[in-house]
């Protein structure tokens, strides 16, 4: 089956973030909105019509977890990742931001710190810091070349006796970096001989982008999976994060205990009714449609790098190596970050994340979604050539 994704969905008045909340965040909202990291494509049919089924049997009281649910997610992974992960591993969790903020209160004392390698995805400082809890900065490094690797000098440097978390982009938003084996596994080797705990973030792990390879975290090393927790979920790839889909990874038996247990204590590790089902549907026949969708990415990001690289050489896109994000470097267009932000929302009438957002190390970046109809990123993009041919 060909799937359309030039086609244009209206999201205003859905309740849509996205589009919804333009006023609230930007000040108008006559914007076209490239920020929120969900897709403009339509959530394809096999996912609705799963969903359209249960909804027919029109009684909603509780449920429990459908027999292939955990299989159906372990054979996913164990086809796309080749990691062999076992049933006692897996337990869903009530979305990955939340389980960033359950695992800091299940594992850490008041006075431990959490890690982060900025710059990076803004709730890994913000709930920490939201949790009472010391946020330490462990800055990526940026080569020549635009790219980033981890700073593991640094890393020595500022970690001290409290650093017992460090909370990992894997895939990386917003660069979009997929990390090399050589790198996880010195991460790792660091982190388990420290006694630190990884939160392995990898809920953009399916869309590694040009051959690029995703490598889950726990499975390069027994030393990975003796220290890590990982957080994955079909919602991005699929484009249903509006229904909750996250589930936890956890090897460590010892792990597992302490941070399981809490959950199971509060109730958190019961999906709702619509989750184990738009998940079975997704990873049972989604397959087509990922690929489909990740080589129209593909496209978007390609005439996204040749449009700056000649209508706006100033500003110098990073090119994922995963995912619909696009790390934008405009550094040289000399502005400071209220004139960079009035550019392109007053300006070009675009809807970005600004790069202060995402920690230090973002000042002078924007983030921008290229998940949408074609039709709308070339006319986006040429707002903003005008815009930045008016300066």
């Amino acid at each position: 089956m060909k799937y359309d994704f030039d086609k244009i969905i209206e999201r205003r008045g859905s309740g849509a973030i996205k589009t919804d909340v333009l006023k609230e965040k930007f000040g108008r909202d006559d914007l076209t909105p490239l920020w929120v990291a969900d897709m403009d494509f339509e959530t394809p049919e096999f996912i609705t019509d799963a969903l359209k089924r249960r909804l027919e049997h029109s009684l909603y009281g509780y449920t429990s977890e459908p027999e292939e649910y955990w299989p159906t997610v372990i054979k996913w992974i164990q086809d796309h990742h080749q990691w062999k992960v076992r049933q006692e591993w897996l337990t869903f969790i009530p979305g990955i931001v939340k389980g960033i903020g359950m695992a800091i209160n299940a594992l850490l004392a008041k006075d431990e710190k959490v890690i982060i390698q900025p710059p990076v995805y803004h709730p890994f400082r913000l709930v920490p810091q939201g949790n009472r809890r010391d946020v330490v900065f462990n800055p990526l490094h940026e080569n020549e070349d635009g790219t980033y690797s981890m700073d593991f000098e640094n890393l020595e440097a500022v970690c001290d006796d409290k650093c017992r978390m460090l909370i990992l982009s894997n895939p990386h938003n917003p660069a979009g970096i997929v990390w090399s084996r050589d790198t996880l596994e010195r991460l790792a080797s660091f982190c388990h001989r420290r006694g630190i705990i990884v939160i392995s973030d990898e809920i953009h792990c399916d869309m590694a982008l040009y051959g690029h390879k995703h490598i889950p975290f726990a499975s390069v090393s027994d030393e990975a999976a003796a220290c890590s927790i990982t957080f994955g979920s079909p919602s991005k790839t699929f484009n249903i994060a509006g229904i909750v889909s996250s589930y936890a990874i956890v090897p460590s038996e010892s792990l597992r205990e302490k941070f399981y247990g809490w959950l199971h204590a509060n109730e958190l590790c019961a999906p709702p009714l619509f989750s184990p089902i738009a998940t079975i549907a997704a990873f049972k026949d989604g397959e087509n449609w990922r690929r489909q969708m990740l080589e129209y990415i593909e496209g978007n990001i390609d005439w996204i790098c040749s449009f700056f690289a000649e209508f706006i050489p100033q500003v110098k896109p990073l090119k994922p190596q995963a995912s619909f994000l696009v790390w934008l470097d405009c550094r040289a267009l000399g502005l400071n970050h209220d004139a960079l932000v009035d550019l392109f929302v007053n300006k070009a009438r675009l809807a970005l994340n600004d790069g202060e957002t995402f920690n230090p190390g973002g000042q002078g970046f924007m983030r921008l979604n290229v998940a949408v109809p074609r039709s709308v990123l070339h006319d986006a993009m040429e707002r903003l050539r005008k815009a930045v041919s008016d300066l």
